[in-house]
């Protein structure tokens, strides 16, 4: 039984979009694989954008360490991915049908080459039998990251995307029969939620505020939160900057994408086979079958909802930084230890959710796995 794991923490340093907690989360994550769970330090491969003398976390690099590690995966081993850094969320494509939730989820690699929900399903897909993989994703709209994964908790009610093609069959593709009035709010929500403001964010007074602000608690703890949310302009600005460019249209991203990283923009085993040293590419096996199988294969622990943001914390008195969902993570396992008893996935969701309940976060952690991984114990 082997036992391997890929951290990954970016903090965009000098970028207009820094974090502060990314990059701590990923060293409290290895220090908890190692004395609680057995890892070796050598089994743990760490991305990181704050140390030059480590692997970069650009979209190329986290791709491959994960298609490595799904590979290395036998029967009986546990593997573990663990994200900190920026989310963000992008629209279909023009004549794109899109998935359940009417985006993308995406994880925002140090030089913009996003990795998307659908990226994360067929990597995910590749898992052998018996073989169990972990993925950790602090970071925004990290709900349904890995796509068509049954939701287990969670209020985004992700539909498997053959319910929904079933859904647009019957109905002939026909738009809804909205008053002119209810269609251009219709139109106007769509695009607020494409840069990140749900209804629940305008009510409280708009998407702004949202992005930082300061809270205080009972025991006049005071902190300064940053949400780990890339807004889609953001993003767009950020990859003119990263790449040249300044002709990049927001409604073809992912055409842009793929002229700008070239096969380096999708998953190792779409690019064909390729040298990746130990890594073994069964370039045999049926996509389709694969692809309807996927919800075997991987457990998703996601800071939030896919309309939700996580968010990175600084303590002004100690100058501690951490991802809200990590800390929480840390600190219910701790207990767990303290306790000497094994927390299952299950468990460790909804006791995280009323660790950031209690502590005035909005965001709420979700479960997304097979039935079967509901009351397994977290990680091993």
């Amino acid at each position: 039984m082997a036992k391997k794991a890929v951290l990954i923490g970016i903090n965009y340093p000098g970028t207009a979009v820094e974090l502060r907690g990314c990059v701590n989360d990923v060293r409290r994550m290895q220090k908890c694989l190692i004395e609680l769970y057995g890892f070796a330090n050598k089994d743990i491969i760490i991305l990181i954008d704050t140390d030059k003398s480590c692997i970069q976390p650009t979209g190329k690099n986290i791709r491959d360490e994960l298609t490595r590690l799904i590979a290395s995966g036998q029967s009986g081993d546990f593997l573990v991915f663990h994200y900190s850094g920026h989310g963000t969320r992008i629209p279909p494509g023009i004549g794109e049908l899109g998935d359940s939730t009417g985006f993308d989820e995406c994880i925002t690699p140090c030089d913009m080459n996003l990795i998307k929900d659908h990226d994360f399903r067929e990597m995910v897909s590749h898992v052998k039998e018996g073989c169990q993989l972990t993925i950790i994703s602090d970071s925004c709209h990290s709900g349904g990251l890995i796509e068509e994964v049954k939701e287990q908790i969670g209020e985004s009610h992700v539909k498997p995307i053959n319910e929904v093609k079933e859904q647009i069959e019957e109905s002939h593709v026909k738009p809804p029969k909205l008053g002119i009035a209810s269609y251009l709010l219709s139109i106007v929500t769509n695009l607020l939620a494409t840069c990140g403001i749900s209804k629940s964010h305008r009510d409280r007074g708009g998407g702004q505020e949202s992005f930082s602000g300061e809270i205080e608690l009972e025991s006049h703890e005071t902190f300064d939160m940053k949400t780990r949310y890339l807004p889609f302009d953001s993003y767009v600005s950020l990859l003119k900057q990263q790449t040249g460019q300044t002709n990049i249209q927001s409604g073809k991203i992912r055409q842009t994408l793929l002229k700008l990283f070239g096969e380096d923009s999708r998953p190792i085993h779409q690019r064909g086979l390729r040298d990746l040293g130990n890594c073994e590419v069964n370039a045999g096996d049926s996509g389709s079958s694969r692809l309807n199988a996927v919800a075997d294969n991987g457990i998703l622990l996601s800071g939030c909802q896919t309309d939700q943001r996580s968010e990175d914390v600084y303590v002004t008195r100690t100058g501690k930084a951490y991802g809200a969902f990590s800390d929480a993570i840390q600190t219910i396992l701790s207990s767990a230890r303290d306790e000497k008893k094994k927390i299952t996935n299950k468990e460790l969701v909804m006791k995280a959710r009323v660790f950031l309940k209690q502590r005035r976060f909005s965001q709420r952690p979700g479960l997304y796995c097979h039935d079967r991984y509901v009351n397994k114990p977290f990680i091993c």
